[in-house]
């Protein structure tokens, strides 16, 4: 698996889907390549038809730049560099050319070596136009606007590299816990029923022999076999039950790595009570969705859950230090507050500028309790 875009993988790809047209925001800074004769009518006789042939394979390049195959860049770079070179003395606007140039690089070179070839560009450049005897005040633009877009192509690279990166680890961990839930849900189903058909096995094996013998003692192995039969039932239904609760203590790792993400520390402590797993599971989806709501609008650096327990109720607070204020109430806090009602709890929010507090109270059955730290080990952190 890769942790950098494909090779053959467009620019326009490497944004937010939906926005590929976006990329022709940016030909409009190549307006300049004619304003400069435009501003200085008669300093550059005979610019117009050698800028018009130019631009137009400049559009076709950067075309392909954007929508091509990613490992023509340097070419389509080389070629924007070389219509610079080429057109600037007849018309020194062809110096944005250069700049476009300077600003693909990053696309195709790793950032050790995309900086200096953006260095080397611009300094030959730089000694071509004074050999041209232009004014050297003007190649200064080229300069610094080719070195500024150049350097933020390679930040905004870099980070989609360190971004595809974060999300393979993420998938990696996923699938861990996936690959780790399926051995556990494999090994509690053998231990659940090997005992149990084991056993159904020899009682209905000798059933089968004292059918004729004894019959009252071959139904009566046939009673047993129908009750453990039953209790296996049972004992499946409720394995199943807790397979598909939602575990608190993962949805806590899960929310950790999405608000990582985005720079948002979080810290969480559990208190140690067993908890059965349809409360486990509304606390769980609604930490799952505070969590969304700090990681989509919160604007938060800092967020917090805890979960505290008395003999009657269970309590999930989730704070932030987010922008706060005024609360929409959609779908998502909707169908959390429902579900925390249908179990006989309360959901609170309190939302100011600068923090928001959402907390969660639900009863306890009398089954449930405390529990060693022990058996919490890894669930706090």
């Amino acid at each position: 698996m890769r942790s950098t875009p494909a090779p053959r993988q467009p620019i326009f790809q490497l944004q937010q889907p939906g926005t590929g047209w976006m990329a022709w925001l940016n030909i409009v800074w190549s307006i300049w390549i004619f304003l400069v004769p435009l501003m200085n009518p008669g300093a550059f006789p005979g610019w117009l038809l050698p800028t018009l042939a130019s631009y137009a394979l400049f559009l076709l390049m950067f075309q392909r730049v954007h929508y091509g195959d990613r490992r023509w860049i340097p070419w389509l770079a080389l070629g924007m560099g070389a219509l610079g070179f080429t057109l600037t003395p007849l018309n020194p606007g062809a110096q944005g050319y250069v700049i476009y140039a300077c600003a693909y690089l990053p696309f195709c070179l790793a950032p050790r070596r995309a900086i200096p070839a953006m260095v080397l560009v611009l300094g030959l450049y730089t000694s071509y136009w004074l050999m041209l005897g232009l004014p050297w005040l003007f190649v200064l633009n080229a300069i610094v606007v080719g070195l500024v877009v150049g350097l933020m192509n390679v930040h905004y690279s870099r980070r989609k590299q360190v971004d595809a990166a974060l999300k393979l680890s993420h998938d990696e961990v996923r699938r861990l816990a996936a690959l780790a839930e399926r051995e556990r849900i494999g090994r509690d189903l053998h231990d659940l029923l090997g005992h149990t058909l084991s056993l159904v096995a020899i009682k209905s094996e000798l059933a089968g022999k004292l059918v004729e013998r004894d019959p009252a003692a071959a139904r009566r192995e046939l009673d047993e076999v129908s009750r453990v039969a039953r209790e296996a039932l049972t004992q499946v239904r409720s394995a199943v039950t807790g397979i598909r609760a939602a575990g608190l203590g993962a949805e806590l790792a899960s929310a950790r790595l999405l608000l990582e993400a985005d720079a948002v520390e979080l810290q969480y402590a559990l208190a140690p009570v067993r908890l059965p797993p349809e409360i486990e599971t509304v606390l769980a989806l609604t930490v799952r969705e505070a969590v969304t709501n700090i990681q989509r609008h919160a604007r938060a650096r800092h967020a917090e859950v805890t979960l505290s327990s008395t003999p009657r109720e269970v309590k999930l607070c989730i704070s932030d230090d987010g922008r706060g204020g005024a609360i929409a109430p959609g779908n998502g806090l909707s169908g959390m507050r429902e579900r925390i009602e249908a179990l006989g709890g309360r959901l609170r929010i309190e939302s100011a500028p600068g923090s928001t507090r959402l907390e969660a109270c639900i009863p306890l059955p009398r089954a449930a309790g405390h529990v060693p730290e022990d058996d919490l080990g890894a669930a706090a952190a």
